[in-house]
């Protein structure tokens, strides 16, 4: 089957889950087009300007199937490309713009939220990576037509319901066995370090750890301009004795190694649509400490969620007695999620897609 993959705005995770579909389906022939992860507001407004004419014979090769995420616009490029007009699409959210948390400046505005809006009603099938990414776009589209002054025909929302399913980014780490060591507990924050990823947060419930035996690693994908909140926790570890490694890994099978080294893998977020850096910590053995919200609660049971930082702070002087006597923390089985269990689904629906609106 050949498939053009469409990724306009190539971030980190995007480039993952790409990885997973052609590697994972090597048989099918894929042709792919993407944009570098910046300048935001142009990179989601621009995509089809700077595809058209540059990509033109690309996209007018011919496919038996469109794949393109939802920061693609699909409805200006099938405009100026009316050979993709052809082609049944799937439009891939690995995020929506409209339940980004208060603050986000322009990843809530409007512009994008339009995008989106006419990119899901111009693909044949929505896919989402969970269901909270599923519920909170059409709660945004539902709440946005609701703002519109008039000229707003009804069933939009019923529509795009009809077309949409989730399906997650797989979780691919190969086969590792863990790696952990008897001392004191090793805690991991693989996020990236932005505000909307709880940094405060994250500092509360280190200073809420005071005394607790554990360490703390903190990495993830760095910018040049970081919540001041990083400084302050860096200090606070070093002076506590709980610094780990501190900053990006770039090699991938090291910073899997750490993983398999950790015992608790732990988010703060105010915003993840998947959480796929705490999956791939689950995948490796770590015990998930994550927020009751977002996407969380479909992955993982009562037991590995909290409600404040108390709770959290609790559970992790829970964990390191559980280590320090030599008891085995708990597991949360996420292999549903794996590659192997997931990629089967991916091939099954796009033939079916292809092949139904060919």
């Amino acid at each position: 089957m050949r498939v053009l993959l469409l990724s306009a705005y190539d971030a980190r995770s995007h480039q993952a889950w790409q990885q997973v579909l052609l590697e994972g389906l090597a048989d099918w022939e894929w042709t792919t087009l993407s944009l570098p992860p910046r300048h935001f507001a142009w990179r989601v407004r621009g995509n089809p300007l700077s595809w058209a004419l540059t990509e033109r014979a690309t996209l007018e090769a011919g496919y038996d199937l469109v794949l393109a995420t939802s920061m693609v616009d699909l409805a200006t490029l099938r405009g100026l490309v009316p050979a993709l007009a052809a082609q049944p699409t799937a439009l891939y959210f690995h995020e929506n713009q409209f339940a980004y948390p208060e603050g986000a400046g322009e990843h809530g505005a409007l512009e994008a939220q339009m995008v989106s809006l006419y990119s899901a009603l111009a693909a044949d099938r929505l896919l989402f990576n969970s269901r909270w990414n599923h519920d909170s776009f059409l709660a945004g589209v539902e709440g946005l037509l609701n703002r519109l002054p008039d000229a707003v025909p009804l069933g939009v929302v019923n529509r795009l319901s009809q077309r949409a399913q989730v399906l997650p980014v797989p979780v691919a780490v190969g086969d590792r066995a863990p790696g952990r060591e008897p001392g004191r507990l090793q805690l991991v924050w693989n996020h990236r370090w932005e505000y909307d990823k709880g940094p405060a947060l994250l500092l509360e419930l280190m200073e809420a750890l005071s005394g607790v035996d554990c360490q703390l690693h903190v990495v993830g994908q760095q910018f040049r301009r970081q919540p001041p909140e990083f400084e302050r926790l860096r200090a606070l570890l070093g002076d506590g004795g709980m610094s780990g490694h501190w900053g990006y890994i770039e090699d991938r099978s090291a910073y899997l190694g750490l993983l398999q080294r950790c015992d608790v893998v732990l988010s703060t977020a105010d915003h993840d649509f998947q959480g796929l850096s705490v999956l791939e910590g689950a995948a490796l053995g770590c015990t998930p400490l994550v927020p009751d919200r977002l996407a969380y609660p479909e992955w993982f049971g009562a037991e590995f969620c909290y409600r404040d930082v108390t709770q959290a702070a609790a559970r992790v002087a829970h964990y390191a007695g559980l280590k320090a006597s030599g008891r085995v923390l708990p597991r949360a089985d996420v292999s549903a999620l794996q590659s192997s269990e997931l990629l089967p689904r991916y091939r099954a629906l796009l033939q079916a897609l292809a092949k139904d609106c060919a």
